[in-house]
């Protein structure tokens, strides 16, 4: 088992070396020059976004999938995963977090964008969509897509599911002493009650949990910053004079300090946001929406909530605290930093873990049903969503260092064939954008969903397998 493990590990570093990184950013940089600075929209964006009533076909509003989306995209990552950035990259590490978050709010909305004008009415009368979708319908490519479906759903049962559920029972029985079993069967009971079901009581809760551990973590980075205030610019000149320098400033922009602050803080932001991943175009094609460009604009703040946001809060609150220096890592750093404020502040950051972490087991319940949906017809929903449950009380109790290995492969390699329709479609969503942003048609309401459900809908393009009758 510990050879399987450590083949497992060597192997999620590859996925995730310098070539998935560049490719991945790369296209963040791509989709930002060919749709003209999508970001300078990001105030509509938000506005939007906060509008919830209903706007066209859908199963959700707009908020509540934008709520599903960061419930999976906001976790451990956003937290333990800054801390690592910055122990292994240096302050510097956070600039380029941040700048991840910038140019992958393009890439975000781009997914958005594909996945909603490619989305179909499945026979059951919800929505169906993401890049398996894109890539059957809008390039003709059906095996890409069972290919991202497939990853999908084992790269959820692993990251989206078991490993958090052990990040929760093991901070529970770390921090208060209470037993795996306990805290596993309580997680168990309080995932089965949202995710069977389906999609609108996820959306539901997501709405209502999201929003308040946002707002409660970022409060109290907010107040341990105040508590240093006269350090912060001698912190922010620190991110970014190490960004280009490295922290020991031995080794110019080539130096290895650079390159790990490169690499350390590109690969959390990216991890962290999921921009070009393809998760969050599940999510965002079961939207409420007039046409494809609303619904993107919506999807694209969910990175800049996550990254530009939440993930800088944590950065800059890291490295103004110090603890940094002391060689201190990953959890222990952020438990470092928040416990300057004598027991609120620890209570504050064991909140945000365990919100963040079980909105994670929500949302990426809902990406693996879909997925398996696609693969295997709507028969299979019920039975994963059983499944998805049991995983967590499994996820509880063992240890699982193998399983997140492998997940963290299997979701590396999700971004492939998203980021491959990405480029090839960028031209549609170019289209789309100037049809209904450039053009001031935003209110336009778009071509309906191809539905798959009656006598006639067999025969739109795409409409072989996939939601109609399973890919396999």
């Amino acid at each position: 088992m510990q050879a399987i493990e450590k083949t497992l590990a060597s192997l999620a570093d590859i996925v995730w070396g310098p070539p998935l990184l560049v490719l991945l950013f790369g296209t963040h940089l791509f989709l930002t020059v060919r749709l003209r600075f999508i970001q300078r929209y990001l105030g509509t964006a938000i506005r939007l976004s906060f509008r919830r009533d209903k706007e066209g076909e859908g199963d959700v509003s707009q908020f509540g999938a934008l709520m599903t989306a960061l419930a999976a995209t906001i976790g451990t990552g956003n937290i333990v995963g800054v801390a690592t950035a910055v122990a292994a990259g240096g302050p510097g590490a956070v600039l380029w977090m941040w700048l991840t978050g910038v140019f992958g709010i393009a890439t975000k909305y781009a997914e958005a964008v594909l996945a909603v004008k490619y989305r179909v009415v499945t026979p059951s009368g919800d929505m169906g969509g993401g890049p398996m979708y894109v890539l059957e319908r809008g390039m003709n490519a059906k095996w890409l897509g069972v290919i991202f479906a497939a990853l999908t759903a084992v790269a959820a049962f692993g990251i989206g599911c078991m490993v958090q559920a052990n990040s929760i029972s093991s901070l529970l029985h770390e921090s208060l002493g209470l037993s795996v079993w306990i805290s596993g069967a309580v997680l168990t009971v309080m995932t089965a009650v949202v995710i069977l079901g389906g999609i609108k009581s996820i959306a539901s809760w997501c709405e209502k949990l999201v929003p308040a551990m946002a707002v409660l973590y970022v409060l109290g980075c907010l107040v341990l910053l105040v508590m240093h205030a006269e350090r912060i610019p001698g912190s922010i000149a620190l991110i970014f004079s190490s960004a280009f320098t490295g922290q020991a400033a031995a080794g110019g922009f080539l130096g290895a300090g650079v390159r790990e602050a490169i690499r350390y803080g590109i690969a959390r932001g990216l991890f962290s946001n999921e921009s070009g991943l393809g998760s969050a175009p599940i999510v965002a094609a079961a939207a409420q929406t007039r046409n494809p460009v609303r619904q993107a604009l919506v999807s694209s703040t969910g990175t800049f909530w996550d990254t530009v946001v939440v993930c800088a809060m944590t950065g800059l609150v890291v490295v103004n605290s110090g603890e940094w220096m002391k060689g201190v890592k990953g959890a222990a750093l952020t438990r470092a930093a928040f416990a300057d404020i004598p027991t609120i502040g620890p209570l504050v950051l064991t909140f945000g873990l365990l919100t963040f972490v079980f909105s994670t087991i929500l949302g990426w319940s809902y990406y693996g049903e879909k997925a398996a949906e696609y693969l295997f017809g709507e028969g299979v929903v019920k039975p994963y969503r059983v499944m998805w449950v049991i995983a967590v009380m499994v996820g509880s109790v063992a240890s699982l260092p193998a399983v997140w290995s492998f997940a963290d492969i299997a979701n590396g390699l999700m971004a492939v064939p998203n980021l491959i329709s990405l480029l090839a479609l960028s031209g549609v969503a170019v289209a789309e954008t100037r049809s209904y942003l450039w053009e001031g048609d935003l209110d336009r309401a778009g071509p309906a969903a191809l539905d798959l459900r009656g006598p006639g809908a067999m025969g739109g393009p795409g409409a072989t397998g996939g939601a109609a009758t399973g890919a396999l």
